[in-house]
């Protein structure tokens, strides 16, 4: 297993930066954004500098490419945060210069679209940190999720072993950015049920990868960020959550069925599967069909794993995607995932 290289970290009362590799969101919704840079603020001490593209919908990827630049090559920069995702961060990959940012390697925390950006800084060598986007989590209404706020705060400052742990409550069902009464109070959440193991006889310790299955497919056809030599993901543990866009079992089941045919499924010696976001603005699903979606895309998974790696570790409903609350999982970084004890164990 390669050594991953984490990048320094921040401590309170550095600046850190805020871009928008994806989209432009800050300009549409200001307020879940402003509320996210003033917690970074006032409940992580550290002070946000914004880019040129940060609130500006329709940049273009050479203009993103130029804020990640500009956010990597400042020294006075201790670590980046994306502001939300998007879905078209592919098309800024070509415009990156890979040598400059493996030169200053610094923290990134992103999620969705900034799959691509984990990816690419994964392939650079530097480890980065899926989760905890500014506008989503750090602009949570009412308050941030305690067990976010905790993962979020580990993996910024400290350097070491965190153990994720279940979700105590949790929630997929949001409310319009655009009224103002969204951000009077908390978010409504229900009990957590906690993780499902499968394969668990066993404890696996490697490097993770993957991120947002939509996102992965997309690298995938476009052959982007992902190693030619697949050995570099022997032993390591696959990540795996979908969006918001709420993708059907029968894709799920594809794109994996593609990654099995491409022979990476087999590579990893355990797979974390993101509680799957069951509700959309667009598909707002009832209890029953949300819990029939859910239930379907757990079947698709596994359907996909049986057949292409059986024997791995699968560990369900981790709570790390599209879902709140988001625990941070450091990318190319280590996890431990303990079959027999239960419990998972990341590196920040």
């Amino acid at each position: 297993m390669t050594a991953p290289a984490y990048p320094p970290k921040p401590s309170p009362g550095d600046r850190i930066a805020v871009i928008s590799p994806g989209a432009g969101l800050p300009g549409l919704f200001p307020r879940p954004y402003e509320l996210g840079l003033e917690r970074l603020r006032e409940e992580y001490g550290l002070e946000p500098v914004e880019y040129p593209a940060t609130r500006r919908m329709g940049s273009t990827p050479r203009e993103r490419a130029d804020d990640i630049h500009a956010a990597f090559a400042d020294p006075g920069i201790k670590a980046i945060v994306a502001s939300i995702g998007g879905d078209d961060q592919i098309t800024v990959l070509p415009f990156l210069d890979r040598e400059l940012i493996r030169a200053n390697p610094k923290p990134f925390f992103g999620m969705s679209d900034n799959t691509n950006l984990l990816a690419f800084l994964r392939a650079t060598g530097i480890v980065a940190y899926h989760g905890a986007s500014v506008m989503v989590e750090l602009g949570r209404p009412g308050a941030m999720h305690p067990q976010t706020a905790d993962s979020l705060r580990a993996a910024l400052f400290t350097s070491g072993p965190y153990e994720l742990r279940p979700a105590e409550r949790w929630r997929d069902v949001d409310r319009d950015w655009a009224d103002p009464a969204t951000f009077d109070a908390e978010p409504e959440t229900r009990p957590g049920t906690g993780w499902t193991w499968l394969n668990a006889d066993r404890v696996v310790e490697g490097r993770s990868w993957g991120g947002c299955l939509e996102i992965l497919g997309w690298l995938l056809m476009a052959d982007r960020e992902i190693a030619h030599d697949l050995t570099e993901y022997d032993g390591g543990v696959l990540l795996l959550e979908t969006s918001e866009e709420l993708p059907s079992a029968t894709e799920v089941f594809r794109t994996l069925r593609n990654m099995g045919e491409r022979g990476l499924l087999r590579r990893f010696s355990a797979l974390l599967m993101g509680r799957p976001k069951t509700w959309s603005f667009e598909q707002p699903n009832s209890p029953e069909a949300a819990a029939r979606y859910a239930a379907d895309q757990r079947e698709a998974v596994l359907s996909a794993m049986r057949v292409y790696a059986p024997n791995t570790m699968i560990v369900l409903d981790v709570d790390f995607g599209h879902t709140d609350p988001q625990l941070v999982i450091p990318y190319g970084g280590i996890v431990r995932v303990d079959g027999p004890a239960r419990r998972i164990t990341v590196t920040y």
